[in-house]
């Protein structure tokens, strides 16, 4: 198959991404005829990654999205790569940290979501958090900008017998495609809860007790070391709140649902049921940060707020993903010193993530055994997170495009971020215990030589990203 050296022309509607296509000139090759197309269904983080990345291969891509004819709970809009839970991507450390790490791939593989979010980011501490509005705005811009990308909104509810198709459709799976795909695969659906963390204005957060600051201090720039809001407790504030929080209204599941929860996104009152001194050592310990208002005496607890928009109006609680009914929820909230007031943007929600049992259905590309024309990325492959779920799209638009184009691809080096994740998803991870996994240096062979244990680990981990690093660049070569 013969290829070109350019790449599609975009349309001048979308801008910032001229410096993105010269880039993509040098690496992905443009196939010049194509007459089969790639379908993707889920528009959401990884759905919008596939189709940038088969795209800027050359592959003819109709993009599937139930949303706005069809919604969810969670979706406020239609667009494409909308956030629906925190705002953040977390950690852009991408040496001592291994989703800091993902980050630093996808930009090499010039991801769209690493990309568009780097272009809307909002101080963090350390952390890419971004201003989600904006951000998905320009996403559903550039997929629509590109000649070669087709945006079809409409539900997909079957799995088809031809084509080539990526399925996509995140935690949020409709039902009558969840039963399809229950019914293709012959394994009981898998289910955890994820909940939501409630958003309050600005406006109604009193200063005279909160201040901002980022831990330690954390951050190359005065805006990023007053990144989050901060609103200390006392011990008999933090007692009362946690005694508030266990007896509080809670959502109630149907009968034959179980809350099976991913560790990473705990309710606060689940974590609450697991002891009372859980919350004060995970999102609302106390520890780098000191009290403007009152410096000489220590908080026995800190819950922390960081910026949800650009405009600095709205405020996410850190961690506070919750399954208390509305009701409840702003009585609870307003004990926080500081809260006593806000008013809420947004209330947290609780909705069911459903995930297949990759390491028993997927092969090593992401393809369904039973149905090798069907690829799956993003969450549904059991995968948490927004970079991890939109890293699984990087690989399964070039995957599928690569195929598409008689490009034959070597595997994805085990030893980079991606392929640790992929890796642990379609085989690395044990079929009867698996479970949702963030992307995290534990996925990573061991480096020879190294000393394990707490004391080891700053030159353990710079090792781990430095080999990832090396293994993902000769792999991007073949691009070229």
């Amino acid at each position: 198959m013969r290829f070109q050296e350019t790449v599609p022309p975009v349309a001048p509607s979308c801008p910032a991404f001229t410096v993105t296509t010269v880039a993509l000139e040098r690496r992905l090759p443009y196939v010049a005829a194509m007459t089969q197309e790639l379908h993707i269904v889920g528009g959401g983080m990884a759905g919008s990654e596939a189709a940038w990345q088969a795209a800027h291969m050359g592959v003819n891509v109709v993009l599937h999205e139930m949303r706005p004819k069809v919604e969810t709970f969670a979706h406020q809009t239609g667009n494409l790569g909308e956030m629906v839970c925190s705002n953040s991507f977390r950690s852009d450390d991408d040496e001592q940290n291994a989703v800091g790490l993902l980050h630093w791939e996808m930009r090499q593989a010039n991801g769209l979501i690493m990309t568009t979010a780097d272009e809307h980011r909002l101080p963090a501490g350390g952390a890419l958090a971004v201003d989600r509005d904006p951000f998905a705005e320009t996403v559903t811009a550039k997929l629509k900008a590109l000649p070669n990308v087709r945006v079809s909104y409409e539900e997909i509810t079957a799995l088809p017998d031809e084509g080539h198709w990526i399925f996509a459709t995140g935690p949020l799976t409709s039902p009558t495609l969840g039963e399809a795909i229950q019914k293709e695969t012959g394994a009981e659906a898998l289910a955890f809860f994820d909940a939501i963390a409630p958003i309050v204005y600005a406006e109604s957060i009193d200063m005279s007790q909160a201040w901002m600051q980022s831990r330690y201090d954390k951050g190359e720039t005065e805006e990023e070391r007053t990144a989050y809001l901060n609103c200390p407790m006392t011990k008999e504030q933090y007692e009362a709140f946690i005694d508030a929080l266990l007896a509080a209204d809670k959502t109630e599941f149907h009968e034959g649902e179980t809350a099976g929860y991913f560790d990473g996104c705990l309710p606060i009152e689940v974590m609450a049921e697991r002891g009372r001194e859980t919350l004060r050592h995970g999102p609302m310990k106390p520890v780098g940060l000191t009290n403007p208002h009152n410096p000489d005496e220590k908080a026995y607890a800190v819950v922390q707020l960081r910026r949800d928009n650009a405009l600095g109006t709205l405020f996410n609680i850190v961690g506070f993903q919750t399954k208390m009914k509305y009701g409840a929820q702003t009585d609870v909230f307003r004990m926080i010193p500081g809260l006593e007031n806000a008013s809420f943007a947004r209330l947290g929600g609780i909705h069911r993530n459903t995930f297949l049992n990759s390491p028993t259905l997927l092969d090593a590309q992401m393809r369904l055994k039973s149905r090798p024309n069907i690829r799956f990325a993003g969450q549904i492959t059991g995968v948490e997170g927004y970079v991890e779920s939109a890293a699984m799209g990087l690989l399964a638009g070039r995957l599928a495009a690569a195929e598409l184009t008689d490009q034959p691809l070597s595997e994805v080096p085990q030893d980079s971020a991606m392929g640790a994740l992929i890796h642990h998803i379609t085989g690395g991870a044990e079929a009867k215990t698996f479970q949702p996994m963030n992307v995290n240096f534990g996925l990573f062979r061991p480096v020879d030589g190294l000393k394990g244990g707490r004391r080891g680990r700053k030159d353990r981990y710079k090792a781990y990203t430095d080999r990832a690093k090396s293994a993902w660049t000769d792999w991007l070569k073949q691009f070229s």
